[in-house]
């Protein structure tokens, strides 16, 4: 007779080991299959990576170093595609208002003309941003001792010039010293030192006292020298004589190296622009004007500078201008550059420029 077999209650803690044990193999398990999967997707990652980078590079662009995306800078040998460019402006700016109201009666300053002038690059820059400005225009002024009339100039023309949609410079040449005045010298170095800046291919030469009425007179050049200051105020809005181009001029850079530039040996007041003109026509050109009514100018009322007395030898000197033109201007040219400086509308250039039989220091 066989024996009756009893199956007991399970021994202690059987069950628990044998969960454990299961649940440390899943555990491993998940653990060897995510490090197999993360493995295998970052090696296919970094291969698709280097192929498409391989791809890209043979059309000239590259990978980042991060893999983010492509970089903006192409591979050599290759160019990148030009930005897109402007059209030319117009010839007649759609900005231009005409007849304008030129008022002295209250002082400017330095710091009031940069108020209304927010766009106007240090060293008195400006180009516009709708356009691509169809001159590039130096605007050159001889000076000395002439602050408040400065601040007069660049509180009225800076806006002026905006709205004329021209790519321009202001440069403001102050003779050093107390010697005799000499504005065609000036001139000659304001028309050195700006093409060392930038290349223009316009300058207008301007004295600071002088403002247009009009902003229909455009500051820039035509195929023959140009004379803006048509008609002021100071001769009853006419034009004193027929040859007279004193004021406001503009030549192209061709034109002014043309003539050999200014006369360098006018020192004190009048003669130098009769010998301009001279020059100019000797070269087969001719003066081209605006009309009287779009020509006008106001002029600063102030007296006469000291150290710049009336030219006593001006007449016998405008009489050998055939003569002297090729010796005297852009190729005798000679002075000392003591400070270039940029103001938030001008670019200073303080310059020993010499003085009657003296040449300048250094």
């Amino acid at each position: 007779m066989g024996k009756n077999l009893t199956v007991g209650p399970p021994l202690p803690g059987r069950g628990l080991h044998v969960t454990c044990l299961a649940v440390m193999l899943l555990c491993g398990l998940h653990l060897t299959v995510t490090l197999l999967y993360y493995l295998d997707v970052h090696v296919y990652t970094g291969l698709m990576v280097r192929r498409v980078g391989s791809l890209l590079a043979k059309e000239g662009l590259s990978i980042a170093a991060n893999n983010t995306g492509p970089s903006s800078t192409a591979a050599p040998g290759r160019s990148r595609s030009p930005p897109l460019r402007l059209q030319p402006c117009p010839e007649t700016s759609p900005h231009l208002v005409g007849p304008l109201k030129i008022e002295f009666s209250q002082l400017v300053s330095l710091e009031g003309a940069k108020k209304i002038n927010p766009l106007v690059r240090e060293g008195g820059r400006f180009t516009p941003v709708e356009c691509t400005a169809l001159q590039k225009v130096a605007i050159i002024i001889p000076f000395r001792n002439r602050l408040q009339h400065l601040n007069y100039w660049l509180y009225y023309l800076h806006p002026i010039l905006q709205r004329q949609q021209l790519d321009y410079g202001v440069y403001v040449i102050n003779q050093h010293g107390e010697d005799t005045f000499n504005r065609a010298k000036l001139l000659n170095v304001g028309f050195t030192e700006a093409l060392k800046e930038y290349d223009y291919n316009c300058f207008v030469f301007s004295d600071v006292d002088l403002i247009p009425m009009d902003d229909r007179n455009i500051y820039k050049c035509y195929s023959q020298p140009r004379h803006l200051a048509v008609s002021m105020d100071k001769f009853g809005f006419r034009l004193p004589y027929n040859q007279y181009f004193g004021g406001i001029s503009a030549l192209s850079r061709e034109q002014h190296e043309k003539i050999n530039g200014f006369p360098n040996d006018y020192w004190g007041w009048g003669g130098e622009d009769d010998d301009i003109y001279n020059r100019i026509v000797f070269k087969g050109m001719s003066i081209s004007r605006p009309s009287n009514g779009i020509g006008k100018c106001r002029m600063i009322r102030h007296d006469r500078d000291k150290n710049n007395a009336p030219n006593p030898q001006r007449f016998n000197r405008i009489a050998r201008t055939r003569q002297t033109m090729e010796h005297d201007g852009l190729n005798s040219l000679k002075y000392k550059v003591l400070e270039v400086k940029k103001y938030p509308l001008y670019t200073y250039v303080d310059v020993d420029i010499g003085g009657p039989g003296r040449p300048p220091s250094g």
